[in-house]
């Protein structure tokens, strides 16, 4: 695994997933992350100013881990590194966006749902993949399965996790970290609430892999 996305996926037991609606808003969500003891960040490329909040939260937390999140084609890879992503992250994998985060040398956390998917990413040489839409595709349960056949694989389950529910994935022994939407979410930013997602990633931050 690259040692970059090994820091990612191992730095914090939890990766917060942020959708930023306005370019003012990155920078004091950096520092409130940060001061929570969170500071690698999946900052998902769905609105305008993403890839610009990309450099803001940087210079804001330069310590910070920093990965382009929604990658799915080459060319969101390519505007992603342009902008100082340290790593990508997809919701699914196509072997054109996986060579050229090769070809880059951009590291990428790959999605996959199934099996089928999470095999042919090790085929590929990927020891590691996102998860996605964790609940929707089984779950806790479905992981556990997946540990069995796949036990070196590691994993790091996003979407419809929630507070009271990422402890539950991080028991499972192949789960590395989780992603998690639910420590900054827009109606939080709307309103600038930084001192609720400072609280929400202090909680985060003191979950564990033992649960």
């Amino acid at each position: 695994m690259h040692p970059v996305l090994k820091e990612a996926l191992e730095r914090s037991p939890v990766m917060p997933v942020l959708v930023i609606p306005e370019l003012s808003m990155a920078k004091p969500l950096a520092e409130a992350l940060a001061s929570g003891g969170l500071t690698v960040f999946e900052i998902t490329l769905r609105t305008a100013c993403a890839l610009e909040a990309m450099a803001v939260m940087k210079q804001a937390v330069p310590d910070a881990l920093i990965g382009a999140g929604t990658v799915t084609n080459p060319e969101r890879l390519r505007d992603a590194q342009a902008f100082g992503a340290d790593f990508v992250v997809s919701p699914g994998t196509t072997e054109s966006l996986w060579q050229c985060s090769q070809v880059e040398q951009l590291p990428i956390l790959p999605g996959f749902s199934t099996a089928s998917e999470a095999m042919r990413l090790m085929e590929w040489g990927s020891l590691c993949g996102k998860f996605f839409p964790a609940e929707a595709s089984g779950g806790v349960k479905y992981l556990k399965s997946l540990a069995g056949p796949l036990p070196e694989f590691r994993v790091c389950p996003t979407g419809g996790i929630q507070a009271d529910t990422a402890s539950n994935y991080l028991r499972c022994a192949n789960v590395v970290c989780v992603g998690g939407s639910w420590i900054a979410p827009t109606d939080l930013l709307a309103v600038g609430d930084y001192g609720e997602i400072e609280a929400r990633a202090r909680h985060a931050a003191s979950l564990s892999l033992a649960g």
